[in-house]
């Protein structure tokens, strides 16, 4: 394209206000085109950006696991629920579920699909025969990373946002949904979130924000078209430039660290056998004051109490009826095992009893969106299943360990 072209792709997309930005890098320019995930709008603007601008390459805010997801709608038909549990991804894919629930039930608020802007990015790179690149970061990376960045008080606010914000039942007209783009709403989101959840805003965001500036940069051409969130749009701008003035000596290597999810410490490796050790003090320590038979009457209290909270936890969930008495026998032996829990126990057996249909697969979306739908969908009862139980069996623990105080002559 010419230099008076692409001056005119720059007044086309300046009329674009806030959505749109073009950055200059010496000899490049990239065209960051802001929008809202569900927005008729939006897929408007991305394709007057790239018939307009012509790019050499068309960057994506899409990772592969996404990018399967919107191309093909029975992606959810290769779920294998028994491994997620035994790779211990369940509250991960649960949070996955419900976002996508979310999104998907906005976008028919306004009569458009989730995503649908990027797959117009890619329908218009392809009639031009356009190289495009998926530039996200994976999914499962950036939850794993907000989950690890995030203590036990933040992963519980975490999973109470996800699921008031799947069952909301509030619609948003498409107005509203439009006006998401504006950057003084989305500051405004965004700094609440910071100061919500910090460590979550810094991997769903400002990660994110790096890694897509990151990627964005290393594309190959002299025009790219970026297709990005609005509320990207500041961070990645800004990052673009810095990159630009000077540029880390192993941008591969930022690459890599932002793709890695970061060990657990020391403490974190211990946590978990803290209460198999305090159980075992606990124990000795009884029979050292007290006599056989006063250990074994606590020690049949902590069973009960454990059993009765993890069985009330898969209850609640409305396992079936043999789910509900396994967790009930295995929750006392999987609280002194921290290689397994309760709730992963609960769902596998869940998943054998109550094994999925098709129909649960091809609705699964849907019946995310409401309590009804999470009863009704056997995938997401699974899940159900193993977060309930997971929380019945902890409160279980606890609770039983008063018992066991008693040993200490403290109860």
């Amino acid at each position: 394209m010419s230099g008076n072209g692409s001056v005119a792709g720059h007044d086309s997309l300046a009329d674009q206000g806030d959505t749109s930005r073009v950055v200059e890098l010496g000899g490049r320019t990239v065209h960051l085109v802001g929008t809202a995930h569900v927005s008729v709008r939006s897929v408007a603007d991305v394709e007057h950006a790239i018939d307009t601008v012509r790019p050499d390459v068309v960057c994506v805010e899409l990772d592969r696991a996404r990018y399967e997801t919107i191309t093909n709608e029975r992606s959810w038909m290769d779920l294998d629920i028994r491994r997620v549990l035994k790779e211990r991804k369940g509250f991960l894919m649960l949070a996955n579920v419900v976002l996508h629930s979310f999104q998907k039930r906005l976008g028919l608020d306004v009569g458009v699909q989730p995503g649908a802007e990027m797959l117009a990015a890619l329908a218009a790179a392809e009639r031009a025969n356009i190289p495009f690149v998926l530039a996200d970061r994976n999914i499962q990376v950036t939850l794993r990373r907000a989950w690890k960045l995030t203590g036990l008080w933040g992963r519980s606010k975490m999973l109470a946002a996800l699921l008031t914000s799947g069952f909301s039942r509030e619609e948003l007209p498409e107005e509203q949904i439009e006006s998401l783009k504006q950057q003084n709403i989305l500051g405004g989101m965004l700094e609440e979130l910071a100061s919500y959840l910090p460590a979550v805003k810094r991997a769903l965001i400002d990660e994110r924000d790096a890694y897509l500036a990151a990627r964005i940069f290393t594309a190959e051409g002299s025009r790219v078209v970026a297709v990005v969130g609005a509320g990207h749009l500041p961070g990645i701008e800004t990052r673009l430039r810095e990159l630009a003035t000077s540029r880390p000596h192993d941008l591969d290597e930022e690459l890599r660290s932002l793709e890695t999810v970061p060990p657990r410490s020391i403490a974190g490796k211990l946590a978990p056998w803290s209460i198999p050790a305090v159980f075992l003090v606990l124990i000795v320590v009884g029979l050292i004051r007290t006599d056989l038979t006063e250990v074994l009457d606590s020690l049949l209290q902590w069973v009960l109490v454990n059993g009765t909270f993890a069985a009330l936890g898969a209850l609640a969930a409305l396992a079936h009826p043999l789910t509900i008495a396994l967790a009930f026998v295995a929750a006392p032996i999987t609280s002194l095992n921290p290689t397994v829990g309760v709730g992963l126990f609960a769902g596998m057996i869940e998943a054998i009893v109550r094994k999925p249909r098709v129909t649960d697969f091809e609705d699964l979306s849907d019946d995310a969106g409401s309590l009804k739908g999470f009863y009704r969908n056997r995938v997401t009862r699974i899940f159900l299943v193993f977060l309930l139980s997971s929380v019945g069996s902890a409160s279980g623990t606890f609770v039983g360990l008063s018992f066991l105080s008693r040993l200490l002559g403290l109860g």
